[in-house]
């Protein structure tokens, strides 16, 4: 058995912001793994994380994320249970860090369950004819598909989404450790990705000049 020291233990506080003896149990658990003593503590989070889930969120903050360049920004909802969460530092920086997210990775819906049976019935029925022009078996088909939906999934949903920060850990673990350090449940509510031409007016090829600067 590794030796589990002090400065192993609060290494592994800093990096997840867990308790001491949660991290001196990770750690003896990881057989003093540091990497995967950290994995053993982001389970735990999310086991807990589950079971506050359905608790009612009612405070949280408004973030904004601006790209350098001014061209691309994000604002943000991040909710949680009380003000006093809302008002820490790491809660404005798990808002801060979620902006960045939904800037670099234009995520269509928050959760899995919010993507609508009309884009889940359009992704299969492509993924099940690209299947099928590969030579794919029949047989096969259905399973093929639900593993590219998992893909699919990962692109459009902003919890199932790598942090493009530390892809290691999804952006939905990363609010469950959070909220295994903070007590409180925390969840995204809404937000809005601007884009600078996304909704500029396009001028016909052959207007004049005059008719296109009304146009812009």
């Amino acid at each position: 058995m590794a030796d589990i020291t002090a400065l192993l233990v609060k290494q592994l506080r800093e990096r997840t912001g867990a308790g001491m003896m949660e991290c001196k149990k990770a750690l003896v658990e990881a057989n003093g793994d540091l990497a995967e003593g950290e994995i053993v503590l982001r389970k735990r989070g999310i086991a807990s994380a589950s079971k506050k889930a359905s608790r009612v969120t009612r405070q949280g903050v408004i973030g904004t994320y601006i790209h350098p360049g001014a061209q691309l920004g994000v604002m943000v909802e991040l909710n949680c249970e009380s003000d006093f969460v809302a008002r820490t530092d790491d809660f404005k920086e798990l808002v801060h860090d979620i902006a960045m997210q939904i800037a670099a990775a234009n995520p269509q819906f928050i959760r899995k369950e919010e993507v609508t049976e009309e884009a889940l019935a359009k992704e299969r029925d492509i993924y099940r004819a690209r299947a099928a022009n590969e030579g794919k078996p029949e047989k096969m088909l259905d399973k093929i598909v639900e593993g590219r939906m998992a893909k699919y999934y990962e692109e459009v949903c902003l919890y199932e989404q790598p942090f493009v920060k530390e892809n290691s850990i999804t952006i939905g673990e990363m609010i469950a450790t959070k909220i295994a350090k903070v007590g409180e449940n925390i969840g995204v509510a809404r937000f809005v990705r601007f884009n600078v031409g996304d909704t500029a007016p396009v001028a016909a090829p052959d207007s004049t000049p005059e008719e296109q600067a009304v146009a812009g």
